[in-house]
């Protein structure tokens, strides 16, 4: 019975095509959008996840969270200094690393900071070493530059016709380790550099000429300058971390931030840190809660999403439906012939039933694989754009949808079969 079920899709080998390719087609659609809408959710989670709280001006929740974390360029209030400076004292902060946005180059935003925020957001270097002084750079795992090049920031993003800054050029000094999170597109550079560019003033009580502001507040060791070309040789080996010329100590006179990336050192001191920076003129959140509201905000488009798929399930049985008619439409002759020539009904039965069986079966399978191609194609663009790593992966639920689909087609592939099983020989010949 199997081989002259092959044989006879072999001789309608065009229209099985057709068959399987209608109900792939339906099949895929529900499933790409069922994968990524979970991979959105997931890529976005976890990329969040590695910020406990952040802090900005009064305004957007929504805003600050998807510049901050996501590095979405958009303009936000600025914050008063002062809270970057009670924040890097408060005993309850484990650390308070400024960000500032507005300069882009190649298309990978500039993100000024500290170099606490090298282990913060990019889970330390991959190689090379962090940040010293002004001019120097520390790119993300997907930047596409290499130790000793150079980076000329522009003013905003490509295509927004801003104007590239003279007053410096930074030097790739060091690359993070990879994250999946938009800091893997990010190039960080000292938050003084950014706002001596932008006219801001300097971040620190005095500043010298040669970018090493920062060595005597923070209490290091100055020996070293003794040596000829020191502070300017970048590549000087002293066989040990290099003394943090950068990144404070702050005060009250510190230009704002758009925000402020906050580790508190408990559980606990998060929820009074977000309580008392909550009231204007400030706004704390925690970026998985913000994520949690964007996704109910968004729970229109979720539904759309749903009835996109739900839709594509009703093609993949609507197509099931018309393989069945069309099948006992073109097959009343032959079933005919085949019960004349003593052909049980069971085997006539058999045969038809299988027939819709494999075909609907591998439409729906190849719709699967097409389905998860289409996500992971979607997931990979969505990554080199933005850098957020989006996991296409499967749920169990998925399985029980195929099996379920697969249910459904064994029974509709049934009927056809009960019919042809029902049919009088005569009468077949007969039409």
């Amino acid at each position: 019975m199997i081989r002259f079920v092959f044989a006879d899709l072999r001789r309608l080998w065009a229209g099985s095509l057709v068959v399987i390719l209608l109900v792939a087609l339906a099949t895929a659609l529900g499933m790409a959008v069922t994968l990524q809408e979970r991979a959105l959710r997931l890529g976005s989670a976890r990329a969040a996840d590695k910020f406990d709280l952040v802090i900005g001006a009064a305004g957007s929740e929504t805003q600050l969270v998807l510049s901050s974390v996501f590095l979405q360029a958009a303009p936000l209030p600025l914050l008063s200094g002062k809270i970057l400076h009670d924040l890097a004292g408060d005993p309850r902060v484990g650390r308070a690393a400024p960000v500032g946005f507005g300069d882009s180059f190649g298309g990978y935003p500039i993100v000024g900071t500290t170099t606490v925020l090298i282990d913060g957001a990019g889970g330390g270097l991959a190689e090379g070493r962090a940040f010293a002084a002004k001019p120097e750079a520390v790119v993300g795992s997907s930047v596409a530059l290499a130790l000793g090049q150079e980076v000329k920031p522009m003013h905003g993003m490509p295509g927004e016709g801003g104007h590239t800054h003279a007053e410096i050029t930074y030097r790739v000094v060091g690359r993070m380790a990879p994250t999946g999170t938009p800091w893997d597109r990010a190039i960080l550079v000292p938050i003084e550099a950014v706002w001596g560019i932008h006219g801001m003033g300097p971040g620190h009580e005095h500043e010298h000429d040669h970018d090493a502001a920062g060595h005597e507040e923070e209490g290091h060791d100055e020996a070293g300058h003794d040596e000829p070309g020191h502070a300017h040789d970048a590549d000087h080996d002293h066989g040990a971390e290099p003394p943090a010329a950068l990144g404070g100590p702050w005060s009250d006179a510190t230009p704002g931030v758009p925000a402020i990336l906050v580790k508190p050192k408990t559980f606990a001191d998060a929820y009074k840190l977000r309580a008392q920076y909550r009231a204007a003129p400030t706004l704390a959140v925690f970026p998985g809660e913000v994520l949690t509201a964007l996704y109910a905000t968004l729970g229109d488009a979720k539904a759309v999403l749903t009835a996109v798929a739900i839709g594509a399930q009703m093609l993949v049985a609507a197509a099931i439906a018309l393989v069945t008619v069309m099948h006992v439409s073109q097959r009343r002759r032959q079933i005919g012939a085949l019960r004349a020539l003593g052909a049980p009904r069971l085997a006539l039965f058999g045969i038809v039933w299988t027939e819709l069986f494999l075909l609907v079966g591998v439409g729906i399978l190849a719709g699967c694989a097409l389905g998860y191609g289409a996500a992971q194609f979607l997931s990979a663009w969505f990554t080199r754009e933005n850098g957020v790593v989006l996991p296409v992966e499967f749920a169990r639920s998925d399985f029980w949808l195929v099996l379920a689909l697969l249910g459904v087609s064994a029974v509709l592939a049934a009927l056809p079969a009960w019919l042809a099983y029902r049919q009088p020989p005569a009468a077949a010949l007969r039409s």
